[in-house]
């Protein structure tokens, strides 16, 4: 009986534990199996993108073009109106959405921005990329100048625009005038007596080159005061009422008293040949510079400003090289410049420029041109920009 007893106990006793290991044995399977499924995905490879965190990459606005090219039949020229309100940028956009709105259909090919004020000059580029960016349009070339003051309190920017038209407006080419100065030692000077006698060798201008004052499309006085300038209003509207006009201070502090008003007109008679230089009697006559070009080509190049970063004679010779090789670039040649705009920012810079300029233009062609001393440029270490506008393929 014991015997029996004995060993049914230690049949109990090893099946409470063959129990107790069946069930460890099936919590052990479990829990495998768990870890198992658990680990399972970070065995795989993950596919390219896959539970990746999404990030989005924000492009750089393009640079504008140094040089664009367009049809001289189908340019057309408007300035923005001035406003005062926000700071620079809210400025230039709010300049920028009036422009688009003046030229409609038309293309802008070329911007020149005169800058007034402490605001970062750079931006204007910046802010004109995105802009024509936005609404999925060519980038224009611009040229930034800073400039002493505009005729609007708290003003900071103005635009002058040039841009291709859907349709041909000017027929017979274009005239380019250079800047006819008139100007006084004395720094301040009325300007109203000066703006007559610049204005009255723009008409003898515009007239030696066989147009009318109706024939003028765009104009831009380049003052040394702002002071009077409702008189010289006057004296524009009398005569070129229907053109689009713009008036800049060149400076804060000039050293003398000036007043230079350029202009570009329609041509009444077909220019014959792609360029062509006037000089007429009754008006100063420089080798530096010709009074008047007749632009007959059917396309033109227009370019930005390059500047010369520095005031060595290199510098200034690298800035005109930089202009040779954008104009060869589009078809034009640098021999081929029918009218420069040129932005010393001292006299230094402006003799340097007179020196060295005709290893790059033509001496016995000499452009029409304007040179004025202004107030400063995008780059701190700047000592002079220059733009053009070239006949392309002569």
């Amino acid at each position: 009986m014991r015997a029996m007893v004995t060993a049914l106990g230690f049949d109990v006793a090893a099946s409470v534990r063959i129990s107790s290991l069946t069930s460890m044995n099936k919590l052990g399977a479990l829990a495998l199996c768990a870890l198992m499924a658990y680990a399972g995905p970070f065995d795989k490879k993950k596919k390219k993108g896959e539970d990746e965190e999404i990030t989005q990459v924000l492009q750089l606005p393009k640079e504008p073009p140094s040089a664009t090219v367009a049809e001289t039949a189908r340019l057309v020229f408007h300035v923005s109106p001035l406003s005062s309100k926000g700071l620079l940028s809210q400025q230039v956009r709010e300049a920028l959405k009036s422009l688009h709105r003046s030229v409609g259909s038309a293309t802008i090919v070329k911007l020149r921005a005169f800058v007034a004020g402490s605001g970062d000059m750079r931006r204007v580029p910046q802010i004109v990329s995105e802009i024509f960016t936005d609404r999925h349009q060519s980038l224009p070339a611009v040229s930034v100048v800073q400039v002493g003051g505009l005729p609007l309190e708290g003003a900071q920017v103005v635009l002058e625009s040039i841009s291709a038209a859907k349709k041909d407006v000017n027929r017979n080419g274009l005239i380019f005038i250079s800047g006819q100065a008139a100007t006084d030692e004395k720094p301040l000077q009325p300007v109203v007596t000066l703006a007559q006698k610049s204005l009255a060798d723009l008409r003898a201008a515009v007239r030696g080159a066989g147009g009318e004052v109706e024939d003028v499309v765009r104009g831009t006085c380049f003052m040394s005061s702002l002071e009077g300038l409702d008189k010289v209003r006057g004296l524009v509207q009398s005569e070129y009422g229907s053109a689009t006009w713009n008036y800049v201070q060149i400076q804060r502090a000039p050293a003398h008293s000036t007043v230079e008003c350029e202009a570009v007109a329609r041509a009444r008679v077909k220019i014959d040949g792609p360029l062509q230089f006037l000089n007429p009697d009754g008006l100063t006559k420089s080798q530096n510079y010709s009074q008047i070009a007749l632009v007959g080509a059917p396309r033109v190049a227009l370019t930005g400003t390059q500047v010369a970063f520095g005031s060595q004679d290199s510098d200034v010779r690298l800035a005109f090289q930089r202009l040779e090789k954008e104009l060869v670039q589009v078809g034009a040649s640098v021999k081929d410049v029918a009218m420069s705009h040129i932005y010393p920012l001292s006299n230094q810079s402006a003799d340097q420029v007179r020196r060295i300029r005709f290893e790059f233009y033509d001496k016995g062609r000499p452009p029409a041109s304007t040179m004025l001393i202004f107030e400063g440029l995008p780059s701190m270490d700047a000592s002079f920009a220059v733009d053009a506008v070239a006949v392309v393929g002569n």
